[in-house]
This record gives structure tokens, sequence and C-alpha cells, in this order.
């Protein structure tokens, strides 16, 4: 019964977006490959997630301060864009260049970064730096603001080589200051003060009395450097095209040993990683073209169940599966809550590396969470009739065993896949034991749905 087209399909939405309804994949799968990744590469042919309406709903979106709902208004996005690579590769960006909120207090800010990562999603990695390293989010959060003439500060200077495009072991000490030098009086406009009406945004602004105009030696390169100077040379780096291909490779291939770890830690799949490189300097940092490639590989085709779930992929990819929030509801602004309480708090990464991805996404509180919330909203999407799963299962059939009706929770809970040892559990358990006979049975329904709710629960449901 299952295709192998929708498998793929499946696999390629999951990690390419946040997961597809049964409809979406049934479309999906009568399609090329080829066609849906051309499609998930250039997002522009479709229409964008209209938050000036969501506005009307949620007053206070009018109000730029009010992050949480914000934090809801992302994930209620990632539900239900038509659009989902783009908004995969903006928390992607917002993983790598790790801005906090809880630092400047600044909602405005935070969200004008988003926008940012979302509009250059999938364009040039140099025009992403370069916007980076304007964005008044990003200098406040690494002090650019105090980046003077004479005075260097050196967090932004740091942090671009060390963990934005270079890593460690490829720049020196002195590489740091010059890059330094050259972005001081790179700043932002002082916004308007809080009181009465909330805050304001706040714009780049370059100062040319406050820059160090003198000449500088970066990376074996000499001249009167600007910070633009320096980007352009950064972004031609065979350390950053490799730096950034694992990066890519930990986020939509494999879980790879965390950034602290890759200057003595070798790549998992160094074949993989090195060819993700050797084509971003190929395409010149082309983040389309780059993402072409990655989808249309045999690696990540072959990576299914390699990757533990993000908290954000997880909330986003069980609302999918389960058709709810297809339009706002009044629990919209607390979805992003569901995800921070997981370890993923939207808008609020810990540090400036960012979320570790991978394992460490579980401990024994937060896999609680992760399965109370699968659980929970599988269940009330059943109850409500919003994910409809017993009329699927049941299709045209009198009655189904017990292995067919295990493999049919599973193609319509997203076409998941589990190990053997776990399908063999599901097909012993009390609600699958026998199959179902639906003309004697009077609680196939409630069997069905109790197989959901194990499904979920299981330790192959945290990987994607």
């Amino acid at each position: 019964m299952v295709q192998s087209g929708i498998d793929l399909a499946a696999h390629l939405m999951r990690r390419a977006g946040f997961g597809a309804t049964n409809e979406e994949l049934e479309v999906l799968g009568s399609r090329s490959y080829e066609q849906i990744v051309d499609d998930l590469v250039n997002p522009e042919k479709f229409p964008e997630v209209d938050e000036y309406s969501l506005r009307r709903y949620f007053l206070q979106l009018n109000n730029f301060d009010t992050v949480f709902t914000w934090r809801g208004v992302w994930v209620y996005r990632m539900v239900n864009t038509k659009r989902p690579l783009e908004e995969k590769m903006t928390l992607f960006w917002h993983h790598i260049f790790a801005t906090s909120v809880g630092k400047s207090e600044h909602g405005p800010s935070s969200i004008k970064q988003l926008e940012m990562f979302r509009e250059r999603a999938l364009g040039d990695f140099e025009d992403m730096i370069s916007a980076l390293a304007r964005d008044p989010a990003m200098i406040f959060w690494l002090d650019n603001n105090e980046n003077h003439l004479g005075e260097p500060n050196e967090n932004w200077g740091r942090e671009l080589l060390e963990l934005f495009s270079m890593g460690v072991g490829n720049y020196t000490e002195d590489d740091i200051k010059q890059a330094s030098r050259a972005f001081t009086g790179w700043t932002f406009t002082q916004p308007l003060p809080l009181d009465p009406y909330g805050r304001y945004t706040s714009d780049f602004t370059y100062e040319d009395s406050d820059h160090d105009n003198s000449e500088k030696e970066f990376l074996g390169h000499k001249g009167r450097f600007n910070g633009d100077d320096i980007i352009k040379i950064v972004a031609k780096q065979p350390a950053t095209a490799k730096f950034i291909a694992r990066h890519l490779y930990n986020f939509f291939v494999a879980d790879e040993p965390q950034v602290p770890a890759w200057s003595v830690t070798e790549p998992r799949d160094p074949v993989a990683v090195n060819a993700i490189a050797e084509h971003f300097i190929q395409v010149e940092g082309n983040m389309r073209e780059v993402m072409r490639f990655i989808l249309l590989s045999d690696f990540f085709k072959e990576s299914q169940g390699k990757r533990v779930k993000s908290p954000a992929e997880l909330v986003a990819g069980i609302i999918k599966t389960a058709g709810t929030h297809r339009t706002p509801t009044p629990i919209m602004p607390s979805l992003g809550q569901e995800v921070a309480i997981m370890g993923q708090d939207l808008m609020t990464p810990p540090t400036v590396e960012g979320w570790h991805y991978g394992h460490e996404w579980i401990d024994g509180g937060t896999l609680n969470n992760r399965v109370n919330f699968a659980v929970k909203h599988m269940s009330k999407a059943m109850s409500d009739g919003d994910f409809n799963i017993y009329e699927m299962v049941r299709g045209e059939s009198d009655s189904v065993s017990a292995e067919d009706l295990v493999d049919r929770c599973l193609h319509y809970v997203g076409a998941v896949k589990v190990s053997d040892e776990t399908r063999r559990s599901l097909v012993n358990s009390e609600a699958a034991s026998g199959g179902i006979d639906f003309k004697s049975d009077g609680d196939s329904k409630g069997k069905i749905e109790k197989i959901v709710r194990l499904i979920v629960s299981t330790v192959d449901y945290q990987f994607a």
C-alpha cells in the first residue's frame, strides 16, 4: 500500500520543511522528486503567509514588543507556509547567527532580523553576511556599537570568523584585531524611548568619523579595509565553504558533533561535507543552488532517521500532521512556549553558538515534554475531527490484520519509519493485537487512536 514516492516526499518535507499533511503527500507522491525540490528552492513561486491578517485576530501583534506572541506566529508560519524551505532556512540562519532578544530586550530588532533572514534565506552567502553586519540586533548582541576608532571592540570580529564563517584554527588573533578595526563606525540609530507608545525600530548607520581608515593586513591581504572588504575576503575562503557545509550537513542531513568540537573532530561523513563545500565554492555561495545540490544528493535521500528533531521541528510537525492551526486560534501565541519548554526558546538562543542539535535535545525532562505534547495534541485533533485517521485507515476494508493496521497508521501519521523492534511492539500491542473487524468491533476507532498515540510516543518518532 505504501508508495516509495510518498515515503521519499515525506522525508524531504520533514527535512526541507516541517512535514506535510496526508493530502499534500498524496499530491507530492505523484510528482517527480526533482520537481518537488525545484519548487522548494524557488519559494518565490508561492504566496507568503499573510501576517497582516493575523493582526486582526491578535491585536498585540501591532506592538513589536510582544515577543511571546511573535514566537507563536513563527510556529504558525512553519505550519502554514507555502514556502517551507524558506522558513526552514530562516530557522537555520537564526541558529547559526544566534542573536538573543534576551540581551537587547528590543523586540522590533529581533523581528526585523528574522525578516532579513527570510528575505535572504536562499540568496548569496556574502550578501547574507553583509546584511548581518548591518543588522541592529546583531550589532547590539556583539557590541559593535562599542567598536570605535582607537578603541576597537573585538566581539563581532571574533564571532564573524569563529562561529559565522571560517571556524577555529583558520585565522589568527591578529586577523580578529584587523577585522574589528575594519568594522569601526558600523553602528545603529538610537531608537526612540520606550514610553509612552512602545519601542520603535532601529536602523544601521555608518559613522565615517569613527572608522579606522588606516592600512590593515587580514588573512594575507593588505589595504585600507572597511567591513565590506573583510566580508568579501571571508566569503571566498575555502575554510568558510567547509564550515558552512558542515553546518548544513548537521542541520539538514545527519547529526554531527557540535561546533565546539569541530576544530579537533572530523565530520562523520567527510565525503558528503566536502562535496557540499566544493559545490558552495563552485556556485560562489549561492544558497539556492547549494540546497538544490544537498536535497538531490544520495546522502540526503539515504539519511532518514539520522537527525533528532529539534523542538521547533517536533511541534510544527505534529501540528502539521494533525491538521490543526490552519487558521488563527486563541492558543496560537502559546505555540512558541511549547517549543521553549522543550529547550528551544525561539529568538532567545542560549549563547552565540546557538543551540546544540542532535541528542543534546533529549534528557529526562525534555523527552517527557516532547512525548506529552505529541500525545495530547494528536488526541485532541482526533477527538475534534481535525485528524480523521479512522476513515483513512479503514478505507474500503471490512477487516485488517494487526500488521497491516500498524502499517496503515504509520503511513497516515506522516509516513513514519520505525525499527523492526518498534514495529513488532506496535503489532503486539493491546490495541493492534488480532487486527480489526470493522463490522463487529465496536471500539475500532478507539484502537486506531491508541495506536496513533503509541506511534508518536516511540523513540523512533523523535528522529527525522
